[in-house]
């Protein structure tokens, strides 16, 4: 099974994760005891790819929830669905981060991130079969007669409820040996080997889902932190990230620049898929399509929890072309350091006109690749896609689906690179999202994505330029280096998605002509 471990830091990842948990309750049938109420058993045939089953009947989110103040907490626990989550996966310290990374990261973080990574470790092992198994090979007593003997191979795989017994049965002669029930292990290993092959295979996807921002303290600091300690200790599991950027105008902390910079610098190396969101957009979303004068943070984070839930459909219901994960990076990220998505979902239409309007499939193609649908401050008209995941859910037509790509990509070729052929990926769910027919998710791997960080990178520079600030983090700890190295990482990534946007198809073939005439 295809389990994912989420994880939410800080006060903006908590927010955005209690509302993500709501949607998906909401989308399984789940009610805010953790009962099961819904009407369909298509709701329940995958729920462990969010939820352990708990005795009573009960389904609890495999959630992790920290935080290095306690508001935020009690908040969540307060809220609608604050009591399905495990007590213990509620993980708080006392002072906060007070907005400064280092404190996250080195001080305060660090010393609450062993508390976190216990919890992670015991959410992990109810679910992550590759981690521990164990083998039994029943040995039976010695006989002086010929007989027929049972040998039973029970591969059991700790807390993932498969097991797989393999009935042998073997005639021994009067010697009853070790050497005898080697013999028979030897003879039916292969059979062994492919039927365990098998199974843990059914079990590899395990994968973790992080929320947090990177303008802030804990988010950034602490969870950059607990992302690099996973990746330390499972190094072959998906890491996928939903990363809140500082907004281009609005500014919640005049130190958001430096807190996002060093955020980048781990994101770049310990994260395999990284969704980038920024309030801006999301504003301007509510404003232009949904129409709400005074949006919320609520309706920010209900628009980011359609994402989220749209990302993971195919691993939660049936559907016609399948995704997952590794699937989805595979797919998106032709070059690793390169894994920084924009995405979008569609269809936004204002709130009690949604359930008039009839969608078609090239509505929400349309919807979807629209520059004012992204949600953060990048427009891909800007750059050039290297390549892009389009995700339906809904009764539909894959006919209909593959069509509306390819149309997509011939009318819009120059902001599609011409050395990556066929680089839209499509999938389609079966099950629509609650309330709507159609529904779609979006994420594409765009040259574009470098705006955020360049606007980051230009204000990092003037502040740094003047050690503004910079007294809070050395206090804690750090060395001016430290910001040096994560500012030049930073510019070499968009260097790196500057490089792949002017890229031609011809200019390696150039390239190999030009060394010919050389050497010739």
């Amino acid at each position: 099974m295809r389990e994912i471990l989420h994880i939410q830091g800080g006060q903006c990842g908590n927010q955005i994760g209690a509302k993500f948990w709501e949607v998906i309750c909401d989308e399984h049938g789940i009610d805010n005891t953790g009962k099961y109420s819904g009407d369909s058993d298509l709701q329940l045939e995958r729920i462990n790819v969010y939820y352990n089953e708990a005795s009573g009947g009960r389904y609890v989110p495999r959630a992790v929830l920290m935080d290095l103040e306690p508001g935020t907490m009690d908040s969540v626990r307060s809220g609608l669905f604050g009591q399905i989550f495990r007590p213990d996966n509620f993980v708080f310290g006392q002072s906060g981060a007070g907005n400064n990374w280092a404190k996250g990261h080195y001080t305060e973080g660090a010393e609450l991130i062993d508390s976190v990574l216990d919890v992670v470790r015991k959410e992990a092992e109810n679910c992550d079969c590759l981690q521990v198994f164990v083998f039994y090979v029943g040995m039976l007593p010695f006989h002086s007669k010929i007989e027929a003997v049972d040998v039973d191979f029970d591969f059991g795989l700790l807390g993932s409820g498969l097991t797989l017994h393999l009935g042998l049965f073997y005639v021994f002669s009067l010697a009853y040996s070790i050497l005898d029930y080697l013999v028979l292990l030897d003879l039916y290993f292969p059979i062994i080997f492919l039927s365990l092959s098998a199974l843990l295979e059914a079990c590899q996807q395990f994968g973790f889902q992080v929320c947090h921002s990177l303008g802030g303290g804990t988010g950034s600091g602490m969870g950059t932190l607990l992302i690099s300690k996973i990746r330390e200790e499972y190094p072959d599991r998906m890491m996928l990230t939903f990363s809140v950027f500082p907004s281009p105008k609005v500014s919640d902390t005049v130190v958001e620049p430096y807190n996002a910079t060093l955020s980048v610098h781990q994101l770049v190396e310990n994260a395999d898929e990284c969704m980038v969101l920024d309030n801006e957009a999301l504003y301007d979303i509510c404003f232009r399509t949904l129409k709400l004068a005074t949006p919320t943070f609520g309706d920010l984070n209900h628009l980011i929890s359609a994402t989220m839930s749209g990302v993971t459909c195919c691993l939660r219901f049936p559907g016609q072309l399948n995704s997952d994960l590794r699937k989805l990076a595979v797919n998106l990220i032709p070059f690793p350091r390169l894994h920084f998505f924009m995405v979008g979902f569609a269809p936004l239409t204002s709130r009690g006109s949604q359930q008039y309007r009839a969608l078609t499939v090239p509505e929400l193609t349309q919807q979807m690749w629209d520059a004012k649908n992204m949600m953060c401050a990048a427009d891909p008209r800007h750059g050039r896609y290297l390549t892009a995941s389009a995700m339906f859910r809904g009764k539909m037509s894959t006919k209909e689906v593959d069509e509306q790509m390819i149309n997509v990509q011939n009318k819009n070729s120059s902001y599609f690179v011409e050395w990556i052929p066929n680089n839209v990926k499509s999938s389609v769910c079966d099950i629509p999202p609650k309330g709507l027919k159609m529904a779609s998710t979006f994420i594409g791997n765009s040259t574009s994505i470098q705006e955020m960080f360049r606007r980051v990178s230009e204000q990092f520079t003037a502040m740094f330029r003047r050690k503004a600030f910079l007294h809070w983090y050395t206090g804690e700890g750090m060395d001016e280096m430290e910001f040096t190295e994560a500012e030049s990482n930073m510019n070499d990534l968009v260097a790196e998605y500057q490089q792949y946007q002017d890229a031609t198809a011809d200019e390696e073939y150039e390239e190999e002509e030009e060394e010919e005439e050389i050497t010739a």
